[in-house]
């Protein structure tokens, strides 16, 4: 049986986890009964499935005239580049999707740009004809002008286009004509895309992906470049800094369809999982026991920001997970290293705390909010940029950032933008939007979309990608306000907090557990107000007029973890638990923070 090895590249929301799902229906191996209603079924884990984004590329499998298609279902988040760089050493092509209305996006350059570099060749599909005032014909020269942009060779220009919805379930050549199945695209699929070129040699797999089962431990998956793997087979590993272990796999299996299928050996070219392997990471080859030949490592971007992780001392801690201790949570971040390649964990002089690096705020919040849901306590800082030192200067990240909102918020865009010492690239109309390139200091991302979200009434839509490191471009003004910190700890009472409702936003509800240095709201001025809303009112044997009168109550603000941690200042922590996001301040007491200077 041929087999063909094609990873699915896009932009966030241009339709890659949909794709893949219809093409797994087109494989006809998927009983209806098994199908989760309503959903999609590659996003099979919880966040996924909530935010409504793909954060771990996934491996399937379809039949499809005697042809098997391994299929990659890839991130479009640059926060999750790691992700893509890993996967696509798998893959032998890749299917570029770009929304037919949008065009090609910050991400669409990212991760094209990834498989240009490593010698693949792209399939084009213009995705979502079937939406109002799209222009696929447009679409599909700008994306031929960011491939010449991107230096693509004579071979990699000569695409081929497919276009169609993949929503609706199907694809033509042509859009204005419409199929009824996505069977064009599976076509041109076996038509463009050769069979993997099998080298003669030894037993060579770079190990790219791991999954893990109760049962059998860890799996490691890769791409078998050339030789046989079989069962009860020596292998010798190579590790990414040469070192060599023997080692002799257990069992072999293949994917077919969403299943791994157990076989006896593997063919060179086709993906597969091999369980008996200790101690791998990705990035290592499985080489022949004999003459053992190492092959190549992944090479990554390295991460632009920062983020203190500590244990929760708050007055609350170990109410309400399972896992609070430095041990716990030591452990977990370096377990996240192993499969998490684009992350790196460094110990500080404190036992109990440590520095980890990933990409963006996004990439880290993923992990805060994974190791939340399976019981962890923790405190965060407030991310940081990753500074760096280039010919004696102070550099930092810079982002391409695109903004797309309606045309009459273009102004507050771009100002608030220039103030967070960005630079205006491009601007466009696109229907009754607007879509403005500017180029912006990682710092300056930080808060922007919750601002640009309150301004424009929930319309924007921000996207960004990592370019490259500049000069230092001079400081970012910081929030304005000040915080409203609780003095002591109790319940707060409404009566209270009608008081002081003239003095900021609350962040807690009535009748909340508190404790003093929690931060409850924000306040109106700068500087910091300490507050307390534990004071009930004191009852006398007077009664006067209005004394029964209802307590009105704006309701308060409720922040996501990305706001949260988006939203401190320097001299506070995030505290995540299984149920509750509280922001505090690092010294409780007041007159500790007085002492160390900070208010």
């Amino acid at each position: 049986m041929e087999i063909r090895n094609i990873a699915i590249i896009a932009h966030v929301d241009h339709g890659k986890t949909t794709l893949v799902d219809k093409m797994i229906e087109a494989g006809n191996f998927l009983n209806e009964r098994d199908r989760p209603t309503g959903e999609l079924i590659m996003d099979n884990n919880d966040l996924e499935r909530e935010r409504g984004i793909t954060i771990v590329s996934k491996n399937v499998s379809v039949s499809y005239k005697g042809t098997k298609i391994n299929i990659i279902d890839t991130p479009g988040h640059a926060d999750f580049g790691g992700e893509v760089e890993r996967v696509l050493n798998m893959a032998d092509g890749v299917c570029l999707l770009v929304d037919a209305f949008e065009g090609p996006m910050p991400q669409t350059r990212f991760v094209l740009g990834k498989a240009l570099s490593m010698g693949l060749n792209p399939l084009v599909v213009i995705n979502k004809v079937d939406k109002d005032n799209c222009t696929p014909e447009e679409v599909n020269e700008k994306v031929f002008d960011l491939m010449f942009e991107l230096d693509a060779s004579e071979e990699q220009l000569n695409f081929p286009t497919i276009y169609g919805s993949a929503k609706n379930g199907w694809m033509s050549t042509d859009w204005k004509t419409p199929t009824d199945s996505i069977s064009p695209l599976l076509d041109e699929i076996l038509n463009y895309f050769k069979p993997p070129v099998i080298e003669e040699g030894n037993t060579q797999m770079l190990l790219t992906s791991l999954d893990y089962s109760s049962y059998v431990g860890r799996i490691a998956i890769g791409r078998l470049s050339r030789g046989v793997i079989k069962e009860n087979q020596n292998v010798i590993l190579t590790k990414r800094d040469g070192a060599q272990e023997k080692h002799r796999i257990k069992e072999v299996f293949v994917f077919d369809g969403l299943e791994k299928r157990k076989v006896e050996s593997v063919t060179p070219g086709d993906i597969c999982a091999i369980t008996g392997l200790d101690g791998f990471e990705i990035g290592d080859a499985v080489c022949d026991a004999e003459n053992p030949e190492a092959l190549a490592t992944i090479q990554l971007d390295e991460p632009t920001m920062s983020m203190l992780f500590t244990i929760n001392d708050s007055p609350f801690f170990g109410k309400e997970g399972k896992f609070v201790t430095s041990r716990h949570i030591q452990e977990r971040l370096h377990k996240e290293l192993e499969k998490n390649l684009a992350l790196r964990v460094l110990d500080t002089d404190k036992a109990d705390r440590w520095m980890v690096y990933g990409r963006g705020v996004l990439h880290l919040s993923v992990l805060i909010e994974t190791m939340r849901r399976e019981g962890y306590e923790m405190q965060v800082g407030q991310p940081q940029v990753v500074f760096k030192e280039i010919d004696g200067k102070r550099c930092e990240p810079i982002e391409e950032l695109t903004i797309d909102l309606p045309e009459e918020f273009g102004g507050t865009a771009v100002e608030a933008v220039t103030k967070r010492k960005g630079e205006m690239t491009n601007m466009a109309p696109k229907g009754t939007r607007m879509i403005i390139q500017f180029l912006i200091p990682s710092r300056g991302i930080i808060g922007l979309r919750s601002y640009l979200l309150t301004q424009t009434g929930g319309e924007a839509i921000m996207t960004h990608r990592f370019l490259d490191y500049q000069p230092f471009k001079g400081e970012i003004p910081g929030r304005q306000n000040g915080s409203m910190i609780s003095l002591e700890q109790g319940t707060s009472i409404p009566f209270s907090l009608n008081n002081l409702q003239e003095r900021g936003k609350f962040f807690v509800s009535p009748n909340e557990d508190i404790y003093e240095g929690q931060v409850i709201g924000e306040n109106s001025r700068a500087g910091d107000l300490c507050v307390n809303v534990t004071k009930t009112k004191k009852m006398s044997n007077m009664r006067s007029s209005g004394a029964d009168e209802k307590v009105r109550l704006a309701p308060p603000k409720l922040f996501s973890l990305e706001e949260c941690l988006e939203y401190i200042q320097g001299d506070e922590y995030v505290e995540v638990t299984p149920k509750c996001l509280r922001i505090r301040k690092i010294f409780l007491k007041e007159t500790d923070r007085k002492r160390s200077g900070k208010s």
